[in-house]
């Protein structure tokens, strides 16, 4: 068979890091690492293809090509679902379609969305549904819906199929070594999609997925994508850290790490260092608030009765650039939230702020409470930094949303971003730096020089982007590359956060701003 899985478009939002690519000549930030792993389940005989429509342009004669199209998306995606579906219907191809968007939003988007236009839907992870969907396609007898009960042992989850992408397209390449959370926050989809019980895969395969990214010539970050890495820490410092270590130091640490994990990661000194060790340097952390009252009301239990800003210390202490999330819209949400957001963020020198609106996506224990109250208004988009909403939040609609963009606008302005990242320089203490020698590579040349005219020419800021250039080339010249590197995405950000202070608020009852 003839297999075309195609990446939905994803709108410009802070994740996106759109307007960072342009400075380091790149297509998109991560490629889609769950087609690539479903490709790899499909029979090797099948003839496969993939576009992602945040790198290439999707044709007509790419859908005809195919027997079925697969397509995995999040709610973030829906409205380019629709564009593909909608295609791949005039052609007469069809479609396969999983993730997230359909495996908790089933119920809630499903008429809206059209999902019987979908020839079929996996409903859950791919271990447990494609062998059968496989042996069904083939013999011409495929269900409509596919889902399983259980969730898989992810031990004999394949390689993902790297031949299928251009690798030289994107900023970051990814691996998966865990699925599920043991926390129970009331907001997150994934105890719904993962589960609670962390799975992880074994060191052998760890080491397989680094070996192939290896072997195909990549060099550079990779982003373990877990939902929350330490969720197995015995596991982790036991086996898997140590195997890792090992494989880098014979190959030369030809990678650095990024992945998100929860605060109580600054509890455990041994773990940090194995993490740094085996070159990991950056950290994304869910903040969510620093009001305890909303913490208990969310049931962030890793940050309740905690000393969020020490935590965040400890953590650049140990090397890690923090990357944070945070949260407002919360019932307890006092109308102080807004200020003491930018406090917290100014004070801990958190550069890549990750701020939204409260969003309650479909399944979670949020959207129950809300609905059974009736505060669920009708789908939303998904994304919740574009200052949209899908329920009747406690506090008035116009002052959450006044709030929020007094937050962005405040963060990313030229100079206090440039405050933090002179706060964020004075904690971190990067283990991994050493390591990494010799001349700059052109590319990076190149990126100074746009970063240079942009930043320190064509931008407000300039007066705030020459100062820190120059104190760090001279100061403190070791840092000035990643200095450099928070400038441009702190531009990003910037261009995010005006947009969203330019979206008109709409009304409430749409379930849109």
């Amino acid at each position: 068979m003839k297999i075309l899985l195609v990446y939905p478009q994803y709108p410009d939002t802070f994740w996106s890091f759109k307007h960072v690519l342009r400075f380091i000549n790149k297509k998109a930030t991560l490629p889609p690492l769950g087609l690539m792993t479903v490709a790899a389940m499909l029979p090797p005989e099948w003839e496969k293809k993939l576009v992602n429509l945040n790198t290439d342009t999707l044709q007509d004669r790419d859908i005809e090509w195919a027997d079925y199209v697969f397509i995995s998306a999040m709610i973030v995606q829906q409205s380019s679902v629709r564009a593909i579906i909608k295609r791949c219907k005039a052609l007469g191809t069809k479609t396969v379609a999983g993730g997230p968007l359909f495996t908790t939003g089933c119920e809630e988007f499903g008429i809206e969305f059209g999902f019987d236009d979908i020839d079929h839907l996996v409903l859950s992870e791919a271990e447990n549904t494609m062998p059968q969907l496989v042996r069904d396609l083939e013999s011409g007898s495929a269900r409509h819906i596919y889902k399983a009960e259980e969730f898989p042992d992810i031990a004999e989850t394949p390689i993902p199929m790297w031949s299928l992408i251009d690798m030289k397209k994107y900023h970051l390449m990814c691996l998966q070594y865990s699925r599920g959370c043991p926390f129970d926050c009331e907001f997150c989809d994934i105890p719904v999609i993962n589960g609670h019980k962390p799975r992880t895969k074994n060191t052998g395969q760890i080491l397989g997925e680094l070996d192939a990214l290896y072997r195909a010539g990549w060099r550079g970050i990779i982003f373990f994508v877990d939902d929350n890495f330490i969720g197995n820490r015995k596991k982790l410092k036991a086996e898997t850290l140590p195997a890792i270590i090992e494989w880098m130091q014979r190959r030369k640490h030809p990678f650095s790490f990024l992945t998100e994990a929860s605060i109580n990661l600054a509890d455990d000194k041994e773990l940090m260092k194995l993490m740094t060790d085996a070159g990991f340097d950056t950290v994304f952390v869910g903040i969510e608030t620093p009001n305890e009252e909303s913490l208990k009301e969310c049931n962030k239990a890793a940050n309740k009765n905690r000393d969020l800003l020490s935590s965040v210390k400890t953590l650049q202490n140990y090397g890690f650039q923090v990357q944070g999330g945070f949260i407002v819209g919360f019932d307890s949400d006092p109308p102080s939230i807004f200020r003491r957001q930018i406090n917290f963020i100014q004070q801990s020198g958190i550069l890549t702020a990750m701020v939204g609106l409260l969003n309650a996506p479909p399944e979670t224990r949020l959207y129950k409470r809300l609905k059974a109250e009736n505060r669920i208004l009708p789908s939303g988009t998904g994304d919740n930094t574009d200052g949209t909403i899908n329920f009747i939040p406690k506090m008035s609609h116009e002052a959450l949303v006044n709030g929020y963009r007094q937050i962005l606008d405040k963060i990313y302005a030229p100079k206090p971003y440039y405050e933090r990242i002179r706060t964020f320089l004075s904690e971190f203490q990067p283990q991994t730096q050493s390591r990494r020698r010799g001349r700059p590579h052109p590319r990076q040349l190149v990126s100074l020089l746009k970063s240079m005219w942009i930043l320190g020419v064509t931008e407000k800021g300039r007066r705030q982007y020459w100062r820190l250039f120059v104190s760090t080339l001279f100061r403190t010249p070791k840092s000035f590359p990643l200095c450099i590197s928070l400038a441009v995405q702190g531009f990003h950000f910037r261009k995010v956060a005006e947009k969203i202070s330019l979206t008109p608020v709409q009304s409430l009852g749409s379930g849109r701003e």
